[in-house]
């Protein structure tokens, strides 16, 4: 039986959304209701809900919401200006793979359909996003079982950035397989480097494994080889935002640092994410568009400058580690190894 976590970051109730404003954690918890596309869009590109699936679920109803905005149109017209709204919603956010697949899907689905009334069109979007929603729940829990494997007993294990619940639909894809490695055994633990420079590990992570009662330790960014040598920790497992056909994946800024001082240390590393974030059309991460993300995320702390005025900032938001770095890719069809370009075909069939 799976750990299920009691946090639901984006959930549509009736033809609204209501997301965790993830930018307040964890001082406040705080929840918004929002009914209308370009409030989602707003919420996406600021980051009040984040992590590849949450951002794509969140895009899916966003096109939900757009076709509630559009139900009075004659039917041509709206599906012009449906597909207006779905190219504005992916474009909150290039380098997460899963927000263009969701809008996508959603927009597929509501053609086919096209012949019935706009109306029943709606409704019927609505419910396919709502599907959508449940299915990634159950998509991290297989995730999360399947990856539970590779966790000895007893285990430390590292992880980067946040890909928990906060980061999906409400188990995630690195924490969830902590989540169910814990279930079985309750002496696993977690180190959750910190994450600059949004603080994600920090701020999202350590909040949402208290919540669940998850041992966590939190520990800077730059500390992981200092552990990995003292032989403290045991597997590291991050989750991704986009992976190409090659398993090149692209995570939170500092993914490759870890996976190179665990590579040095003979430390396994792991990637974590459904099939909806590996992106076939691609043959290599060379391919993945990298987010630049505001200076002030890195100039400034809770508003407050920690460096010199006048200081050049470039601030990319995702890297990308080679596939040669990764043991595993742990998918809801089971952990797919190398050669990636194999396993990840066969995966798809």
């Amino acid at each position: 039986m799976a750990l299920k976590s009691k946090i639901r970051p984006v959930e549509l109730i009736g033809q609204k959304v209501v997301l965790i404003d993830q930018t307040l954690l964890p001082a406040e918890y705080k929840k918004i209701e929002i009914d209308n596309y370009k409030d989602i869009a707003v919420a996406i590109k600021d980051m009040l809900v984040r992590g590849a699936p949450a951002i794509g679920i969140s895009g899916a109803h966003g096109v939900a919401l757009a076709a509630k905005e559009f139900e009075n149109e004659e039917k041509n017209s709206f599906y012009k200006k449906l597909k207006e709204a779905c190219e504005y919603l992916i474009s909150q956010r290039p380098t997460a793979v899963n927000l263009e697949w969701a809008v996508n899907k959603t927009y597929v689905f509501a053609l086919s359909v096209k012949d019935l009334s706009v109306e029943e069109i709606v409704e019927k979007i609505f419910d396919f996003t709502k599907k959508l929603e449940l299915e990634d729940i159950e998509i991290n829990i297989k995730i999360g079982d399947f990856g539970a494997e590779i966790v000895p007993k007893g285990a430390t294990v590292l992880t980067h950035c946040n890909a928990g619940a906060l980061a999906t639909v409400g188990y995630g894809t690195a924490l969830g397989v902590v989540r169910s490695a814990f279930e079985k055994d309750k002496t696993v633990q977690v180190f959750a480097d910190e994450t600059r420079p949004r603080q994600q590990g920090a701020r999202l992570t350590t909040w949402e494994l208290v919540e669940d009662g998850i041992p966590v330790t939190l520990i800077t960014d730059g500390m992981s080889g200092y552990f990995m040598k003292k032989g403290m920790i045991d597997v590291v497992v991050v989750g991704a935002d986009r992976i190409a056909a090659n398993g090149d994946a692209a995570n939170k800024i500092g993914t490759y640092n870890l996976a190179l001082v665990a590579k040095a240390h003979n430390v396994p590393f792991y990637v974590a994410a459904p099939l909806s974030t590996i992106d076939t059309s691609i043959k290599t991460g060379d391919e993945i568009v990298i987010e630049e993300r505001s200076h002030d995320e890195v100039t400034h702390i809770n508003g407050k400058p920690v460096c010199a005025d006048g200081v050049k900032i470039i601030n990319p938001g995702f890297d990308v580690t080679p596939h040669e770095l990764i043991a595993g890719i742990i998918t809801e069809k089971g952990i797919l190894r190398p050669s990636y370009n194999e396993s990840i075909k066969k995966a798809f069939e």
